[in-house]
């Protein structure tokens, strides 16, 4: 008898813990299950294009699951038995599991590609509807891309997330787009990532189709040698060949994608080694640019007080043709590039904003502020480069590449406004 009362007292005992241990799940449960609700709203959001596709939301969103998960299979092995709220959560978290999954991957292979020709043909409907309501204006001849009949940038779209970098997510920095040569082949794009410390540049490679750079296929591997190594992501492509800062030096270097020969020449008191770089971005001394009228290249010197110096290039030769001295202050700027000869500078709103602020045209040499608003992915962006031929910005923003469509001002509106 004594040994049943204290068997029993035991299991009453036991049975009081067990008890107070479902009440505790039941709390967690309830918690997960509004945590539940918040990500399927999400996922819907990203389902009905609501959002900007990332890698990152997916990583995201796929390690909440995975806590609900763990959670989810920690309550169903301690209740030892059937519970109808814990097994319908299940199913669900594994549900979600497998819908954010296939998403993910229907996303990243398809619908990228399909939303930039949706909204290619959203814009020229609209440039349609717009030339249609103003009748006054078809006898005018229309601004030509690529030429000087459209004034400075008044506008910058949302991104367009592509990829994520090759060699991944600790790889935040380098560059990558087409060949900024104006008529340039737009099919090959290129890509070339720093090391992890965000200086050395030794790799590029290039794809042959949008396809490929999507699914890193037919992937060609260019290999730079030691003494060819460049610093900083200030390179671009420009008629086949790669511009970039030599290491750990001030000279330009030229690598030709077909030959591999690669030239260099010193470009005369610019600072380099990290003395007057980009804000939030290191190494990026010495930075190139193209766009319709050619090759430039941004950069500071002693003598300028770490203001910005811009110079027009000789493509052939590295010679410098023409130099501007603006009043803006280099470190004081996340990233810069050129458009139609005008300079443009950016900075950081916040974690997800970006403000072009600064311009300066090189025909009137003239500067002045304003204030285009453009969103980001990621808090840093590290390589900003125009193209001509597409009218877009390629951007590497903490290891994702980025495009943004660019707006201009015509000048024929400005001299119908006069």
């Amino acid at each position: 008898m004594e040994s049943l009362e204290i068997a029993n007292r035991n299991l009453t005992i036991s049975i009081s813990e067990e008890i107070t241990k479902i009440h505790n799940y039941e709390s967690t449960v309830n918690v997960y299950m509004e945590q539940l609700k918040n990500l399927t709203r999400r996922v819907e959001t990203m389902e009905n294009g609501g959002l900007s596709y990332s890698e990152l939301d997916f990583e995201l969103i796929k390690l909440e699951i995975k806590e609900m998960e763990n959670i989810i299979l920690q309550l169903r092995t301690s209740l030892n038995g059937s519970n109808v709220i814990v097994e319908t959560l299940y199913q669900e978290i594994h549900n979600i599991s497998i819908m954010v999954s296939q998403l993910e991957v229907y996303d990243k292979n398809n619908v990228l590609v399909i939303r930039r020709e949706i909204a290619e043909l959203q814009k020229r409907l609209e440039e349609c509807q717009q030339n249609n309501s103003k009748p006054n204006v078809l006898s005018l001849p229309q601004a030509h891309y690529g030429t000087c009949d459209h004034g400075h940038i008044v506008n910058i779209s949302k991104p367009y997330v592509v990829q994520q970098n090759l060699n991944g997510a600790n790889y935040k920095s380098g560059g990558w787009g087409k060949d900024s040569l104006l008529g340039a082949d737009q099919t090959t794009f290129w890509v070339s990532p720093l090391n992890t410390d965000r200086r050395l540049m030794n790799f590029v490679y290039s794809y042959p189709s949008y396809n490929d750079l999507l699914l890193y296929k037919h992937t060609v591997s260019k290999s730079l040698s030691s003494s060819s190594f460049g610093q900083g992501a200030g390179m671009i492509m420009y008629n086949n060949t790669m511009y970039y800062n030599c290491h750990n030096s001030n000279n330009l270097c030229k690598y030709n994608m077909k030959t591999n020969a690669v030239e260099r020449l010193a470009l005369r008191d610019a600072t380099y080694t990290n003395r007057f770089s980009y804000l939030s971005t290191p190494w990026q001394d010495i930075d190139f640019a193209g766009d319709e009228n050619g090759l430039w290249v941004i950069y500071a010197t002693e003598h300028s007080n770490g203001n910005m110096v811009l110079s027009k290039l000789n493509a052939t030769t590295l010679a410098v043709q023409r130099t501007w001295h603006t009043n803006q202050y280099k470190p004081a700027v996340t990233n810069a590039f050129m458009a139609v000869g005008i300079l443009y500078a950016t900075r950081a709103v916040n974690t997800q904003t970006e403000e072009i602020f600064y311009m300066y045209n090189t025909k009137t040499g003239k500067e002045g502020k304003l204030s285009i608003l453009f969103d980001k992915m990621q808090e840093n962006i590290h390589n900003l480069s125009y193209n001509p031929n597409d009218h877009q910005l390629y951007a590497l923003n903490d290891g994702y590449q980025v495009t943004y469509d660019v707006t201009f001002n015509s000048l024929l509106e400005n001299v119908s406004k006069k």
